[in-house]
This record gives structure tokens, C-alpha cells and sequence, in this order.
């Protein structure tokens, strides 16, 4: 297992250092093609889900629950024309929060600049899987997802067309990866390793929540219930 994680998370800090210095444009690229493989894909990206959904129907989760991770078409139109609108956000890095001179005459300022590798745990919801690329691409980060086991295969064909599309953009495939086994104990080690990532942000209820601020090494960002 820690071996595992500890490549993933080397990886993911390589890849890092090579999203921090991308142009507005490179990245945008990069997040147009994810949209463009998103809509290239859907066949495969369908019988993944359906696999989930079928597990689901054969676990007995209620319906609300299935609706969450069923993709449609439909659905997965909205996830690529979602992709489309964060190339449309401005990009954050190098913007200049604020500053001034020193009496010294020495200019201070402070610029936003990417995390480095962030490490997002969410519950089943797979639109959260691009969701959270997109947007961790847009700002110049790595990122290392662990979903919901309930959406085990769904998430992990979505990182696969991500994966392709950075490839196509000439990006390291390891600025997004997946822990898609299930068992719990990865969950533990990913808030353990501190040495790689350097943000650790849960999407979820309060106990998804407290689990990561009682047992990470990292620091969290936990906001409103679910965001």
C-alpha cells in the first residue's frame, strides 16, 4: 500500500512543478481536450457507470442515492460543458493579491501561486472526479482523488480520459490520479502523506470532515457541509 501511495504522491509533485510554470493558454488547451475526450468517450464512460449502478442496485442504496451516481448522456454533456466554462474563469496565478514599498524602498508583494499537489477525498458523486480536475488544472495543482467506493468504476475510466487528454496536451498523466481500491486504509495513508501532498480538502458530510481533520498530517481546508 505505502508503496503505492508513495509513487503516486512523487508523481504528483513532479507533475506539479510542471503545472506551475504552464501558460493561461497551455491550460486551457489541456482542459479543452478533457472536454473534447469527455464527449469522445461516452460509450465507455456509460457501461463503466452502469456497472457501478448495478453494484449499487445489488447493495441495496436507496434510490436518491443511485440517482447520484448514474451518468446519462445528458449528464455527461453537462460535465464536458462544465469543463468548457473553467476555461472561461480568469486564471488566479500571478495575480496580485496586494503589496506596497517599504520605507526602505524595498517593494513587497504577494502573488498567488499554486498549492502544489492536493489531495481531494469526496463521497459518490463521479461529476465531482472532473469537477475537481478541472478546476485543480485551472489553478496550476496536481491532485490525487478517492472517491466513493460506490463509484469505483465510474471514476476510475473518468481518470483514465483525463489522463488521455493531458497526454494529448503534452502534461505528465500524474498531474491527476486516482486511489480506486476501495479498501479504507488507503484513505488513512493519503491524509498521512505529508511529504507529497500539501492540501488535503474533504468533499462531504461532517464526518468525512472530521475524519480528515482528526487523522491528517496535512493541513485541511473543510468548508460548508458538502462543498
Amino acid at each position: 500500500m505505502s508503496v503505492n501511495l508513495i509513487e503516486m504522491g512523487k508523481q504528483a509533485k513532479e507533475a506539479a512543478f510542471v503545472l506551475s510554470q504552464l501558460s493561461q493558454r497551455e491550460k486551457n488547451q489541456a482542459l479543452a481536450f478533457i472536454a473534447e475526450q469527455l464527449e469522445q468517450e461516452q460509450a465507455r464512460i456509460l457501461a463503466a457507470n452502469a456497472q457501478d449502478i448495478e453494484n449499487a442496485k445489488q447493495n441495496g442504496l436507496s434510490d436518491a442515492i443511485i440517482d447520484r451516481l448514474l451518468l446519462t448522456p445528458e449528464r455527461l454533456q453537462g460535465i464536458a460543458n462544465d469543463v468548457r466554462h473553467v476555461i472561461s474563469l480568469a486564471d488566479p496565478v500571478g495575480q496580485l493579491i496586494d503589496g506596497g514599498v517599504l520605507d526602505s524602498g524595498v517593494k513587497i508583494e504577494r502573488v498567488r501561486v499554486p498549492l502544489g499537489v492536493i489531495g481531494t477525498i469526496y463521497e459518490a458523486r463521479p461529476n465531482v472526479t472532473i469537477d475537481v480536475a478541472s478546476l485543480c488544472l485551472k489553478t496550476g495543482n496536481a491532485v490525487i482523488l478517492r472517491g466513493g467506493k460506490e463509484t469505483q468504476h465510474s471514476n476510475k475510466i473518468l481518470v483514465d480520459v483525463v489522463q488521455t487528454a493531458l497526454a494529448r496536451a503534452g502534461l505528465p498523466k500524474a498531474a491527476v490520479q486516482a486511489i480506486t481500491d476501495p479498501d479504507r486504509a488507503l484513505v488513512m495513508g493519503l491524509l498521512k502523506l505529508d511529504q507529497y501532498v500539501d492540501m488535503i480538502i474533504p468533499r462531504g458530510g461532517a464526518a468525512l470532515h472530521q475524519l480528515a481533520k482528526e487523522h491528517s498530517t496535512i493541513p485541511v481546508i473543510v468548508g460548508g457541509i458538502g462543498v
